[in-house]
């Protein structure tokens, strides 16, 4: 996914949004007929941090097309002595509430902001009624859960086959990805949730990429110093999910 340079300060306002306007790429790409489909029933909604969009095993009321933020997907395992682990993470390049799109209407999963800012809120019903009129938005949703899939899968073979410290990379990566700049709001709870374990061994991690000069670690925030080493620490687990993200969603 490319890294890029985007922000844009926005008030609450019942206006419609415009599709030139919108900082969320899914909306960007749409024709023009097809985000008219939408418009009317959107609404730019802040993001709070730790406020859960979507809860798991409820029907879901709202999608959100992400403009600035970040969402993680958590798997929460009823019973289980860590109930909690991210499975995926959303940012302007997507939106929350797939199963609309797939014709369901709940989840296993939870939507849970982890990263502050506002979303392009639409209804399920409204969402779901574009859906069945335009195949072409029906197209552009589904290609972006495939991608999705891609980036689960891809967490699936880091967790099984990296060690602590490149899947810490990899997700210092990935949300740099979706939150443009090098200061990253990551908490050692945030971290823990992201990669499985427990604290402790976050710490470990972090100290390690601190020591080769990657990063900056400080209580509640992590600075990318060199993005290009990490890069070439983490190799091969990063970057085809954002690879099959371009390939199936790049602009015209």
């Amino acid at each position: 996914m490319e890294l890029q340079t985007r922000r844009k300060d926005w008030s609450e306002s019942s206006a419609q949004p415009e599709r030139s306007d919108s900082q969320n790429r899914l909306l960007s790409i749409l024709d023009p007929a097809d985000f008219a489909l939408l418009a009317p029933a959107l609404e730019r909604v802040p993001l709070s941090l730790n406020e859960i969009l979507i809860a798991a095993h409820t029907p879901i009321q709202h999608a959100y097309f992400i403009e600035e933020g970040m969402i993680s997907l958590v798997a929460d395992i009823r019973g289980a002595d860590n109930g909690r682990i991210e499975i995926g993470i959303v940012g302007y390049e997507g939106f929350v509430g797939l199963p609309l799109a797939l014709g369901a209407d709940q989840s296993p999963h939870i939507a849970l902001v982890q990263a502050e800012g506002h979303a392009l809120r639409i209804a399920a019903a409204d969402l779901q009624t574009a859906l069945h009129r335009s195949p072409a938005l029906r197209g552009v949703l589904g290609r972006y859960v495939q991608s999705l899939i891609v980036q689960v899968g891809q967490t699936v073979y880091a967790n099984a086959d990296l060690n602590i410290e490149a899947r810490l990379a990899r997700w210092i990566l990935m949300t740099q990805d979706r939150l443009c700049r090098a200061d990253l709001p990551l908490t050692h709870k945030f971290l823990s949730l992201m990669l499985g374990v427990r604290r402790p061994s976050v710490t470990m991690a972090t100290q390690m990429l601190e020591g080769e000069g990657l990063i900056r670690a400080r209580r509640g925030c992590i600075t990318v110093l060199d993005r290009d080493r990490l890069l070439a620490f983490v190799g091969a687990a990063y970057g085809l999910p954002e690879a099959e993200y371009e390939r199936l969603l790049a602009r015209a």
